[in-house]
């Protein structure tokens, strides 16, 4: 049995019917060369690599009153449960996959199994097959669910899974004792060791806050909380309910990576631009536009090199998405500064990000406070620290193929939150930047329009940044659906209308 970190807990307590706390992905795979089912053949592989990840086996077990975080154990696997098939309506358009994707992410896993599900999509148009993965966010990170991703896949098609496995089959998995007392001492214990943990860390923390202190006497920290502000309201800010609005994208890596080398930036500082500039399409053709620049809440790895473990190590860092700038190079340069300040803020604070902090009575403070912030009404009142949730993370640059079946994109899909209804993620396939689009659908009834404006925010920066190179015919264009006519893409959402006010 395993304790449950606090990290990785928090998204349990945080969990609500209006607000699932599980990441995933959709993927679009090649028909198999032998013409055979591909779903059978799934099914064959994923029984034969339950062993390769415990992400797959383990489940959560709640303490006596739920007095502290839950523990991990050993428990079955009913692949009936786990693995999901569905045929898209005809025609089978992207629209269609999306809208099925959309469904399947609003709804919550069954907390008294393995907190994972895979749903495998046939019926589309050009013949292929798509496959949406979830995972709660408690058991897995981005990057430990790219890892997790790894055991599953292969780097040829030849499939290395048993052929003997049977569908549908009901796995055993080791069951270490649970009983009420055993898991209490569970919880002491790990409590005990986390105390133990503060105070070893202790030190580490004040040198931490000192070297603070020296970078506000010398001037620096000043710089760096300069772009440390509130968010201005935007219509992503408000409550939420369980519906899901999802969308994808996928632009060429080679562009992003030559105006990162021509501007003297990060490529993830061009990520943020491209969305900063589609924000800025999306709002200002709707009058919704605000003022000063959004802001981005932008996940930062605590992982060391090499660190493979299932579980969440990662902190927030603010950065301002420069959509008050028109100029995509003016965009481009505020967002450098304002990310290298974020980043820099993160690592000096290092060290109090990594500790494991008792939990003892922290369920019952959580899930209150979850409670207050979505149908208390809070989330419309407290102050916002960000507009959107903008995630890199970093992916294989290699084909790999799942049941003999090559994957050709890898959309990632992630979380939104009351007052933060819209979650932009992208990851790097191959020699592409595959971006996934998760909306509040009360919010953002179609995430589609968004996607389009972030090629066109793509097209438009990269003519500004690469004025002397051609990029027409770059764009990955296999998936997508046809571009929309701008008058399409300007109309407002349902539900508002220009002026920034809701009809309802």
């Amino acid at each position: 049995m395993t304790p449950l970190g606090g990290l990785d807990a928090l998204f349990l307590h945080l969990e609500t019917q209006a607000t699932p706390m599980h990441v995933g992905a959709l993927h679009l795979l090649d028909p198999p060369a032998d013409g055979g089912d591909l779903f059978a053949a799934i099914e064959r592989h994923v029984a034969a690599r339950l062993s390769a990840s415990p992400v797959f086996t383990r489940r959560l077990r709640t303490l006596p009153l739920s007095i502290a975080n839950p523990v991990w154990v050993g428990g079955s696997v009913d692949l009936a449960h786990h693995l999901k098939r569905e045929r898209l309506p005809r025609p089978g358009t992207t629209a269609q996959l999306e809208a099925a994707v959309s469904r399947l992410h609003a709804q919550r896993l069954d907390r008294g199994r393995p907190l994972w599900q895979f749903v495998f999509l046939d019926g589309l148009a050009d013949g292929g097959f798509a496959l949406y993965t979830k995972v709660h966010h408690a058991a897995v990170d981005g990057t430990a669910g790219v890892a997790l991703a790894r055991a599953l896949l292969d780097a040829a098609p030849g499939s290395s899974s048993d052929a003997s496995a049977t569908a549908g089959r009901v796995f055993p998995g080791g069951q270490a004792g649970s009983g009420a007392a055993t898991l209490l001492g569970l919880a002491l214990a790990h409590n005990g060791h986390a105390g133990l943990d503060l105070l070893r860390k202790a030190p580490a923390i004040v040198r931490a806050g000192f070297g603070l202190l020296r970078g506000a006497a010398s001037g620096a920290l000043a710089a760096r909380l300069r772009h440390v502000r509130l968010a201005p309201m935007s219509v992503f800010n408000e409550p939420i309910d369980a519906r899901r609005s999802i969308a994808t994208a996928s632009l060429p890596l080679a562009p992003f990576r030559a105006v990162a080398d021509r501007h003297a930036v990060t490529v993830n500082d061009v990520v943020l631009a491209v969305v900063g500039g589609a924000l800025r399409r999306y709002l200002a053709v709707r009058d919704l536009l605000p003022g000063p620049a959004m802001l981005a809440a932008m996940p930062v790895s605590l992982r060391a090199s090499g660190d493979t473990q299932m579980n969440t190590q990662a902190t927030m860092a603010q950065v301002s998405l420069a959509t008050d700038i028109a100029d995509p190079l003016g965009r481009l340069r505020a967002i450098h500064a304002a990310a290298g300040a974020a980043k820099s803020m993160s690592r000096g604070l290092r060290p109090a990000f990594g500790l494991t902090l008792p939990s003892i009575g922290v369920p019952w403070l959580v899930t209150a406070a979850a409670a207050l912030h979505g149908t208390g009404g809070l989330s419309g009142r407290l102050p916002r620290l960000a507009n959107v949730v903008v995630s890199n993370v970093p992916g294989p640059a290699v084909p790999l193929y799942f049941a003999g079946a090559r994957l050709r994109t890898w959309w990632p899909l992630s979380i939104v939150e009351h007052g933060l209804g819209l979650n932009i993620t992208v990851l790097r396939y191959l020699e592409s930047l595959d971006f996934g689009l998760v909306a509040a659908q009360r919010l953002v009834p179609d995430a589609g329009p968004l996607a389009q404006d972030l090629r066109l925010a793509f097209d438009e920066l990269v003519s500004a940044a690469l004025p002397s190179e051609r990029t027409k015919g770059q764009r990955v264009a296999a998936g997508h659906r046809a571009p929309r006519s701008r008058r399409a893409a300007a109309a407002p959402p349902h539900g508002q209308r220009r002026g920034g006010r809701r009809t309802g």
